[in-house]
């Protein structure tokens, strides 16, 4: 492997790799690997994240008592063995075979099961899904960013009245067609163009990492999330235009709009310039497209049906759900929060809101994350206990 430099990371949490997880060599950021027999603990990052993102709380969980494993997700910064083409294997991606990556990682530290299983935006459904699929392994779990809402509902009662074949979603054709027309990231992001238009960002990819992270953040003032009533073009037009984009602006000339002054970019703890450099090498070393085939699982639809063999499935074991109160990404899809709570989850014991953090809970309220996260635990420990 060619020289990597060193990862700005706490003295109490150590870099490795771990060779021969489902077909990956991983790249794991480890706490708490001091002593023996503790229990552990796995961290789920998501997009355009990385193990890193955890760096501010694994330390205070360690100090708990537990082991805190936190990998570069397959497609993500230094674990490798995944097909960054476009055109490459899309299957590799599937939620299941992300949830074999995280249950093929425990196993390999030794682990029959982990406390809980803990993810963030994207790693929030994943982690979700290891909690749904492999409840035994992963016994509780804590979802962070994006809500869950369950697996997909198969067909219902057609034997004598066959299901219409699914209609293509006029959401996105009339987002196309409002005055000031408009495209879905995640759309966006399912594109052949989005690694290239970030990867090669016009004003560098540090500058584009910088803008976006702060238009998703609660330093972006105009933050104010509020429940959509449905997904259609005219309540998802709410949305800020990180989600919700102009129909032809690249995500690099969105954020760019709302670059923060260099006064701004001084004052910012939660993510100094010297934080953000490591991100910025990271993506430029790999580009995007890793990461963004996750997307393209979820927009083609290709996998759904798969999905659906845990239809009616719910997340029985203690679960909990933890936001920046500025952040969007609770409401951007309408009604999943609520389901998430009434349906999703049978033994949901926490529902937090962080205040003065947006979309980067855990990097921007370290401090209350890991309060609420180890209040969680204990929670569930005495759940489990009755």
């Amino acid at each position: 492997m060619t020289f990597l430099p060193d990862i700005p990371l706490p003295a109490s949490i150590r870099s490795r790799y771990v060779e021969n997880i489902n077909g990956l060599r991983m790249h794991v950021l480890e706490a708490g690997f001091e002593t023996k027999g503790r229990p552990c603990l796995l961290l789920l990052h998501g997009f355009p994240e990385l193990a890193f993102s955890w760096r501010k709380v694994m330390p205070a969980l360690a100090e708990a008592g537990y082991h805190v494993i936190a990998p570069d997700q397959r497609g993500y910064g230094r674990t490798t063995g995944w097909d960054a083409r476009y055109d490459g294997d899309l299957n590799s991606f599937r939620f299941p075979n992300l949830v074999r990556d995280a249950l093929g990682l425990v196993s390999a530290f030794g682990y029959t099961h982990v406390d809980a299983v803990i993810g963030h935006d994207f790693g929030s459904p994943v982690a979700a899904w290891c909690a749904l699929m492999r409840p035994d392994v992963f016994r509780a779990v804590a979802m962070m960013s994006a809500p869950f809402g369950g697996p997909p509902s198969l067909p219902f009662n057609t034997a004598d009245a066959p299901a219409e074949p699914p209609a293509e979603d006029p959401a996105h054709r009339e987002l196309a067609a409002l005055p000031r027309p408009r495209k879905h990231y995640q759309w966006y992001y399912s594109t052949r163009e989005a690694d290239r238009d970030m990867h090669h960002a016009p004003q560098g990819l540090h500058d584009f990492l910088r803008a976006y992270y702060h238009h998703k953040s609660a330093d972006w003032k105009d933050n104010k999330p509020t429940p959509l009533k449905a997904w259609s073009a005219e309540e998802l037009a709410k949305l800020p235009t990180y989600y919700v984009m102009d129909l032809d602006m690249t995500m690099p000339e969105t954020v760019a709009e709302v670059m923060p002054s260099p006064s701004e970019i001084a004052a910012n703890k939660w993510l100094p310039d010297s934080e953000l450099a490591y991100y910025a090498g990271e993506y430029q070393r790999t580009g995007f497209q890793g990461a963004l085939q996750w997307y393209r699982c979820g927009t083609m639809g290709a996998f759904t049906a798969e999905l659906q063999t845990w239809s009616g499935r719910t997340i029985d074991v203690p679960s909990c759900f933890i936001s920046g109160k500025q952040d969007w990404g609770t409401y951007q899809r309408a009604g999943a929060y609520e389901m998430m709570q009434n349906r999703g989850c049978t033994n949901m014991i926490g529902c937090d809101l962080v205040d003065g953090a947006g979309h980067w809970v855990q990097q921007e309220q370290p401090a209350e994350v890991a309060r609420l996260l180890l209040q969680f635990l204990r929670n569930a420990a005495k759940a489990a206990a009755r």
